[in-house]
């Protein structure tokens, strides 16, 4: 492949890279806070690109800035050229695909059959940050689990507690209320658990998204698949709720 076809190829992975991180695309893939790392790559790639198509320019023989001469027509039985340029196969070009699959066809977030194949990821933090001493509480499903194990549920006794997690259900068909935390980007993806209990539909699909309304209980049980300590959920209401867009949470690894 030449340098005009890598500068090509360059500068569309680089408005790839730019449009994931302007958008919710980069969601899928990589941490929130990765956003402007994202944005800086994008425009060093388009630079980079930019920078090679002015060398090119540059640096070409005077020939080729030229119109193309047909005068003098070489004949069949005459030497080939040894600087004539040969084309590049046409198949690199299917570089191109994967960015073009990046922008049309995102993964979804990983769901209910990651989180219940892989143990909880849930580790105790150097430390709790203060909350409201009284009043209802919106937290986070990595939150609450490590301040309901490693906090004794401090400051989330007795008062109501809103959650919002998705579903997923284990080989016995018990209840958790799960999200994927991030390290860094999806590749490392795991799952923070919360075991339901009290006033649970009886009908609960995998995947489905849910706004939970409950208390705390120092109610726990082990996950299945690592032993790794899982609270419960005293749940009191529940409301369908569409996906985030931000589906993984960065706050239950510790």
């Amino acid at each position: 492949m030449n340098r005009q076809a890598q500068a090509v190829l360059l500068f569309l992975l680089g408005a790839t890279v730019l449009h994931a991180g302007w958008t919710d695309l980069h969601l899928r893939y990589v941490k929130a806070g990765l956003r402007p790392l994202l944005l800086l790559s994008g425009a060093v790639l388009i630079a980079t690109a930019a920078a090679t198509v002015r060398y090119e320019w540059r640096h070409a023989p005077p020939e080729a800035h030229r119109p193309e001469d047909h005068s003098e027509a070489r004949s069949p039985e005459d030497p080939p050229d040894p600087q004539a340029h040969h084309p590049e196969p046409r198949v690199s070009w299917l570089l191109a695909l994967p960015l073009l699959a990046l922008i049309l066809v995102a993964p979804p977030a990983l769901g209910s059959h990651s989180a219940t194949h892989t143990g909880t990821a849930l580790q105790k933090p150097l430390g709790f940050p203060d909350l409201p001493a009284r009043g209802p509480l919106r937290l986070g499903v990595g939150e609450y689990a490590a301040r309901a194990v490693y906090d004794g549920g401090r400051h989330l006794r007795d008062r109501p507690l809103t959650l919002t997690g998705f579903v997923a259900l284990d080989g016995s068909g018990t209840p958790y209320l799960v999200r994927m935390t991030l390290n860094c980007c999806a590749a490392d993806a795991q799952p923070v658990k919360i075991a339901l209990t009290g006033e649970i539909p009886p009908v609960l699909q995998p995947d489905s998204w849910l706004e939970l309304t409950g208390t705390y209980t120092p109610r726990r049980t082990k996950d299945p698949v690592n032993d790794g300590p899982v609270p419960y959920f005293e749940v009191t209401a529940t409301r369908p709720v569409p996906p985030p867009a931000d589906p993984y949470d960065d706050t239950g690894t510790g």
